[in-house]
Parts: structure tokens; sequence; C-alpha cells
């Protein structure tokens, strides 16, 4: 009987389709399994990144509140940040599009406009791509290319016992805004009133981190300026739990982290309760913060305070202790990766509305 694709999660299939193969070239230091490819180039010391992404309408957007130009924009910085996350430069991209014929002419220069906008922001250039017709919607492939020094790369097999684990800036606002946006689609959908105001106000920071996530290039930034190299570092684009669990699989070792530590944004918070969720769950297992996950050594402790918006949030332990979050009331819960599937995220909105 053929295996239904519903058998596998994300992780599952790339797993299932990959196991078997292998790199034949010398100059693949890195291949499929961190957040972007490793290759060595003739220039002695000096690697290429190399990370792609796909993103499809219905799937991963819904153009009825994604302005279109923050689409372009999300599209190139939600790239960026595999480089940033491998402690890279990003340095080049191509675009890639698949075109229903509903779409305009002036619809696609509007995309554009936001690709062209990140590439400024985040000083890379637009080297090529493709363009094609599709029979449905939307389809964007991004492929993003920087470099780095061979001995400043960070992978997520390299993480130690007593490390330190870190987070820059806040998890969960991305899923609140998500929550939030198709809260009010839906009213809007119920009552087709032509004057529908959509209630925002106070909720514009979740609604950015959504809309228009920033890769966090300023913090590779200090980790540079401060002496610091990650032992291991990822980016959170499917949630703490998943991002946590891939960094302790391929490194061989175990997580302990603190729920009172987890920094998460008031208005995360306070839409939670609106919505009567847990905002702890937005953070553990919600998707696209694009905030970087990294483990550091215990004796960069004091250099860790001196770049801002970087949290210590627990240590790495031995495998044998498992993958843990600790309460608050200092109770041990086994951390269990459900992973950021948009369709299901936004499955899950509705049912809570």
């Amino acid at each position: 009987m053929p295996t239904p694709l519903s058998d596998f999660g994300e992780f599952a299939l790339i797993d299932q389709l990959t196991k078997n193969y292998t790199p034949k070239h010398s100059s693949t230091l890195k291949g499929i399994g961190d957040d972007a490819a490793v290759i060595e180039l003739p220039n002695a010391g000096v690697v290429q990144l190399i990370t792609t992404d796909l993103l499809l309408e219905g799937v991963h957007f819904d153009l009825m509140y994604v302005p279109i130009k923050h689409l372009g924009y999300k599209a190139i910085a939600v790239n960026l940040s595999d480089i940033y996350a491998m402690n890279g430069t990003p340095t080049q991209v191509t675009v890639s599009l698949g075109v229903s014929a509903k779409f305009s002419v002036e619809q696609i220069e509007e995309l554009y406009q936001g690709i062209y906008l990140a590439c400024e922001n985040y000083k890379v250039d637009l080297v090529g791509g493709d363009t094609s017709a599709s029979l449905n919607g939307l389809t964007i492939s991004v492929t993003a290319l920087g470099t780095a020094t061979k001995e400043k790369v960070c992978y997520r097999n390299k993480a130690n016992v007593n490390d330190l684990i870190c987070v820059s800036g806040n998890l969960g606002a991305a899923y609140a805004g998500l929550l939030l946006l198709e809260r009010e689609k839906k009213v809007f959908l119920e009552n087709q009133n032509p004057y529908f105001e959509p209630k925002f106000e106070g909720r514009e920071y979740i609604i950015e981190r959504q809309l228009k996530p920033e890769p966090r290039a300023d913090i590779v930034a200090q980790l540079e300026k401060v002496g610091i190299k990650p032992s291991s570092m990822i980016d959170v684009s499917d949630g703490l739990s998943s991002e946590l669990l891939h960094i302790a699989k391929q490194s061989n070792v175990g997580m302990a982290i603190y729920e009172e530590r987890i920094p998460i944004d008031h208005e995360t918070i306070s839409l939670a309760e609106d919505m009567n969720m847990d905002f702890l769950t937005f953070a553990m297992n919600g998707g696209e913060d694009y905030e970087l996950l990294m483990t550091v050594p215990l004796e960069k402790f004091d250099q860790i305070s001196q770049v801002p918006d970087l949290h210590i949030i627990g240590k790495v332990t031995d495998r044998s202790e498992g993958n843990r979050l600790i309460t608050k009331s200092d109770s041990s819960i086994e951390l269990v990766a459900q992973g950021w599937n948009a369709s299901n995220a936004l499955k899950d909105s509705n049912a809570q509305q």
C-alpha cells in the first residue's frame, strides 16, 4: 500500500527522502540538514552558504490580509535568516515565481518593491531567477547565498554539555499576529460589511512580526563584536521546541530550559489571554519568529550580557537527562516538537474562534 504523505511530518519526510544520500564532492562541507548548505570555495578558508525556501499561496500566506509588498519583503527576509543562523553574511538572492492569470503586472511590480526593499536593507543583490505561468495562485521560491570564514560557521551539531542556551528577541509574537489576522478575517467574512474596520489597535507589534519579520543581522554583528562564536545556532522558524530538539538530536545532547526565562512580549500575552489560550504555547510551538537560538560556551557568560536583546533561557545537559522544560512551579515537562505547519496553524486559529 502506498504511504500517504499525511503520515509524515515535514522533518520526517525530509529524513526519509535524504537518509541514503551522500554528497559526492569534498567541497560539500555540509549538505542537507542545517539552515544552509556549506560549500568550500577555492579561496582557502572561505565557504559559500546556500539556502532556499518556498512560499505557496493558501499554504504559507493569505493575500486577503497579507499586503503583497510585505510578502515580497518577507520572502527575502526568511531566507536571509538562514544565512545569519549559520553565522554568515548574505550576499545574493535569486527569486523564481509561479504566477496565475488572476494577478496583474502592477501587483507583481508591488511584490518586487518589497523584494528590492529587503535587498536594500540587508545589502544583498538580486541576481536572477525564473518566472512561469501557474494554474493556481502565487508561488515564490527564493534562494539566498552568503559567505563566511570556515572557522566562523555555526552548525547545529556542535553544542556541548554545560553550554548556555540563548535566544534573541521574544517568541510567539508572529503566531499571535497570525491568529489575530485570521480572527478579523473571519469576522469580515461573516458580516460582509463594506465599512468593516479590523480591531488591530494596540496590537501593531504582533501584526508586524507576522507580516514583516526581520532577520537578526544585528545579533550576528554583536556576537562578533564581543567575541562570541556560538557552539551551535539555528533560527526559530518552526517554534522553540522544534529548534531545541534539532540541536539536541544533531549534537547528541540534552536540553533544559526554564519557563520563567522565555522572553514573551506583552502584546503576545494579551492576545493569548483574550483568546483563552496559553501564551507559553505560542512561544514553544508557534512559528515564524525568525529569532536566533544558540548555545554558547559557559566561559562566555559575561560577554552574553553585552549583546542587547539576547537572553539566557537554559543550559545544555547530558543526553541521558532528555529535553525538558522546567516550569515556574519547578516541575519538569518533556519537550515535544510539533513543528511549524502554516496550513495547520491556520486550521488551529480557526478552531479557537
